[in-house]
């Protein structure tokens, strides 16, 4: 495995967000729940930024609805992704 960058939710949930590189030099986003929910996307852009998408995990993981609050995040920084399992 490449690089690993994670946030964990302040707010008490185990929610837990995270970006990696592949061995195969995509960047992959993973959200886990603690619980039942684990979703993973890969970045679409070409060469995406990685201080901007740390920046939008570290808004939505601090949010109570972390998903939609990713999307979102996600979004206003032109961050395209397709989600690959979950």
């Amino acid at each position: 495995m490449g690089l690993q960058y994670t946030f964990h939710a302040p707010h008490g949930g185990a929610d837990f967000l995270g970006w990696r590189k592949t061995r195969a030099g995509s960047t992959e986003i993973v959200y886990d729940d603690g619980v039942t929910r684990r979703m993973v996307w890969r970045v679409a852009s070409n060469d995406p930024s990685e201080a901007r998408i740390s920046e939008a995990l570290r808004v939505a993981v601090r949010s109570l609805r972390v998903v939609p609050t990713l999307y979102d995040e996600l979004k206003k920084r032109a961050i395209a992704i397709e989600r690959v399992a979950g």
